[in-house]
């Protein structure tokens, strides 16, 4: 077998979190906060600083109430208080997704015994990291009463009870699917065992460093099954409970696939720029321009995917023209005062034509610039995407995009940073001792 004259690079590498760089993201997301609390003392005076931005003062002595549907949530008092907690959800919801990608990748790379990934595993490992900070902030989130009302309209006293005045007879008709106790059973069984699946999968790496031998692939190998087993039927129930249940009327039986893709390819597009900037630094020198290619061809793929599932699913309730169907779109086109027009469209330009245009080419897959502009491209797209799924459910005519939102995105953007990469110092950047690694090390395509 003929063997490249070039000289192999060394699979002993150490990623420095430097003590400076843990700061500057510290302050990062410090300054997020203190963004969000001057934008909201802001909008609570009246004055605006962004697009699409709504003057808060006038609901600002409103409660916290938003019982209302459709194009009539600001009937009901919907307040700026409403718009903060909707950008901490749906940050959160994003960022969860992002997160857990990590592992998702991993795990079926595993499963169909891919050697090319195994250089860049370590990467994908890191990412999982950080889904405690998002899970437990949506357990919070749902536990106060104060803002699980905002988020989850079908939480409302009485709205499943015949003799109230709120009772709803559509929601009560899923009653026993949205009740708290299942609901609460849910939401936490999706955070602690994803998390500690992901942790499995790491332990099974880690040891597979230290020990050498097969003991340890093949026990990661088979937590990755069962992760996948779990993850096949949460990755869809997830995208109810998270994002569709908010529009408590409205149901899509493609949602699930739809919230998926838009995760996936959101996650992968993040672990294609980790890769990239630590290439930067010196970093991955194993890794080559195939490595890149291949991820770079999974971003391509997903993104089609993803387009086409918005589109089969924007293409059956337009064809179907159901009332109860069709208020979803009709609330991000024309409700609101239209404030959700721009961001739903941002996102089909971000997430398919951008992303479509620049790496349908195989050089373009290649070439860092073009995969970075991609990569960016694809992570701000699906932001407007998880944007337009929960702000005009929960925010209404609160909505907009201005210092609130950059600094919810900026404080979680950070922490999630400093969580990757404090992960990705504790171990050697390869698996060393992996059994596809030497393969890995001489792909090409």
């Amino acid at each position: 077998m003929a063997h490249s004259t070039h000289e192999i690079p060394s699979t002993e590498e150490r990623f420095e979190f430097k003590s400076e760089t843990k700061r500057n993201l510290i302050i990062a997301a410090l300054i997020g906060v203190v963004m969000v609390a001057i934008g909201s003392f802001l909008l609570s005076k009246g004055w605006s600083i962004g697009v699409w931005e709504s003057h808060g003062g006038e609901h600002a002595a409103v409660g916290h109430e938003s019982a209302g549907h459709g194009e009539h949530g600001s009937e009901h008092g919907v307040t700026l208080f409403a718009r903060i907690i909707a950008n901490i959800w749906m940050n959160s919801v994003y960022f969860l997704g992002i997160s857990i990608v990590g592992a998702f990748f991993i795990a079926y790379n595993y499963i169909a015994k891919a050697g090319w990934s195994s250089s860049i595993k370590r990467v994908a490992e890191a990412m999982p990291s950080f889904v405690i900070v998002p899970g437990l902030i949506l357990i919070i989130l749902m536990a106060l009463p104060s803002t699980r009302h905002i988020v989850m309209h079908w939480t409302h006293d009485g709205i499943m009870n015949p003799s109230s005045e709120h009772y709803d007879k559509i929601i009560a008709g899923k009653a026993w699917y949205l009740n708290l106790p299942f609901y609460f059973v849910r939401l936490i069984a999706y955070i602690v065992v994803w998390y500690f699946g992901w942790k499995a999968i790491r332990k099974y790496s880690l040891l597979e460093d230290e020990m050498g031998g097969l003991e340890n692939y093949y026990k990661g190998r088979n937590a990755s099954k069962l992760f996948m087993v779990f993850f096949a039927v949460t990755a869809s129930t997830s995208a109810w409970d998270l994002s569709m249940v908010i529009d408590t009327h409205w149901f899509s039986t493609m949602f699930g696939w739809y919230h998926l893709a838009s995760w996936h390819v959101a996650g992968l597009a993040t672990m294609m720029l980790i890769i990239l900037l630590l290439k930067d630094q010196g970093y991955l020198k194993i890794v080559n321009e195939s490595h890149l290619h291949d991820l770079g061809k999974f971003i391509f793929g997903f993104s089609v995917f993803w387009t086409y599932v918005w589109f089969s699913q924007y293409l059956l309730i337009f064809y179907a023209n159901l009332p109860e169907e069709t208020i979803y779109f009709r609330e991000r086109f024309t409700g609101f005062q239209g404030r959700y027009w721009w961001p739903f469209h941002i996102s089909l330009v971000l997430n398919f034509f951008f992303p479509f245009l620049i790496l349908m080419a195989r050089n373009s897959k290649r070439r860092p610039t073009f995969l970075k502009l991609g990569s960016v491209s694809v992570i701000i797209g699906h932001w407007f995407d998880f944007y337009q799924m929960h702000m005009p459910g929960i925010a209404k005519d609160q909505g907009g995009i201005g210092i609130i939102e950059w600094g919810t995105t900026l404080t979680f953007a950070s922490l999630f940073i400093y969580f990757v990469a404090n992960e990705l110092s504790k171990a050697n950047l390869y698996p060393k001792n992996h059994p596809f690694l030497e393969e890995s090390m001489h792909h090409d395509i």
